[in-house]
């Protein structure tokens, strides 16, 4: 656990750094707004659902996109930008691939739909076969994508808001168990002595 922290300590960036940024300085008065840099109830979930969305469906300048789009939605920055790590050159693999799986399944794509002439520009060889499996399977894993990015975020903005609820929870009882602690402790003082 103390990795993960310090790696999010290291990675999650920082309101102070953005500010820094020359690209940032036109449109700085709304990223740095301090709401979106506050964890809170509503919008750490919200962060967490952007960034496994943006995350999943967009292949490339993540973070950028996802502190973008962090603006209207009200959503944590920080939180967004992490959570786009869900894809990473590990997993980009398995999330395409049950991307394409689960495109297949909703669309209803077999085996036997790439078997047929694509129409008179591309003969029916092995190119021509190659390329429409290719333009099939890139519509079907994109479809897909969209499918598991969304079902995806809303799966985690539920977890994050339940989890968060539960922590905040947690600490209160702490809280109060550490008060009844203290009132139930006998007093230090030394009476009767002297």
């Amino acid at each position: 656990m103390r990795r993960v922290q310090q790696w999010v300590a290291r990675n999650l960036p920082r309101r102070e750094d953005m500010a820094k940024r020359r690209w940032i300085r036109p449109f700085a008065h709304r990223v740095l707004r301090p709401e979106l840099w506050r964890f809170t109830r509503r919008s750490v979930p919200r962060g967490v659902a952007l960034g496994a969305l943006v995350g999943i469906i967009i292949p490339f300048a993540q973070i950028l996109f996802a502190a973008i789009l962090a603006l209207p939605v009200r959503a944590n920055v920080p939180v967004a930008a992490l959570t786009t790590f869900i894809t990473n050159p590990l997993t980009t693999p398995l999330v395409w691939v049950a991307a394409y799986e689960t495109g297949s399944f909703i669309l209803r794509v077999d085996a036997m739909t790439y078997g047929r002439p694509i129409g008179t520009a591309v003969r029916t060889t092995d190119v021509g076969d190659m390329m429409q499996w290719l333009t099939g399977a890139a519509t079907i894993t994109a479809f897909g994508l969209i499918v598991l990015g969304v079902v995806t975020a809303a799966v985690l903005y539920v977890v994050t808001a339940f989890g968060w609820r539960w922590f905040i929870g947690d600490k209160w009882r702490r809280r109060r168990r550490g008060r009844a602690d203290q009132r139930l402790e006998p007093s230090t003082s030394d009476n009767g002595a002297g």
